[in-house]
């Protein structure tokens, strides 16, 4: 298809697609923005469209994942601002602390967990922990990386198993009350 006949293709859809935009928005300046950004998409890529399919759910359809990815990004960016009073707090006093003792010993007991695990999957898991990336930790351990892969699992597996074990009687409390 020459550029020519793509801008005329583009141009006889253009009401149409100003509508669909607008329909998808409910707002004329995201209807304009949307429609201005599948116009530049629509052109650049005019090379991926293969003559003979239908130029119309082509362009359709670039608009409409622009609208998703855009409506997803915003919604991954909105964040929610309580500008309420905290009056909940009127009661306390100003030096407040929290008895983290619980935590304190259930972070001792998976501790222990850990080291009592085999080192060779051990040592994997915990630079995996860490931050390291299993490329990485291949690279420094001079293991193949499906074995690196398959050990961290491995490691997991087993700390599961062992938290399960430990803390059986807990869970089972929690149920009973969920």
């Amino acid at each position: 298809m020459s550029t020519l006949e793509f801008h005329d293709k583009f141009n006889s859809l253009s009401a149409v697609l100003y509508s669909f935009s607008y329909n998808l928005t409910k707002n004329m300046e995201d209807s304009r923005d949307l429609f201005q950004e599948t116009a530049f998409r629509a052109l650049s890529n005019k090379d991926k469209f293969m003559s003979g399919t239908n130029f119309k759910a082509w362009v359709f359809t670039i608009m409409k994942n622009i609208f998703i990815n855009n409506y997803r990004k915003k919604v991954k960016s909105n964040t929610i601002i309580d500008t309420t009073d905290n009056q909940f707090y009127i009661n306390s006093g100003s030096n407040t602390t929290q008895n983290r003792g619980d935590a304190n010993i259930l972070l001792d007991d998976l501790n222990k967990m850990v080291s009592a695990l085999d080192a060779s999957i051990r040592v994997p898991f915990i630079m995996h922990h860490d931050g390291f990336k299993y490329q990485e930790i291949a690279d420094t351990l001079d293991l193949p990386l499906g074995t690196v892969k398959s050990r961290i699992f491995f490691a997991r597996k087993e700390l599961k198993d062992k938290i399960a074990a430990r803390y059986e009687n807990i869970a089972s409390t929690y149920e009973l009350y969920n």
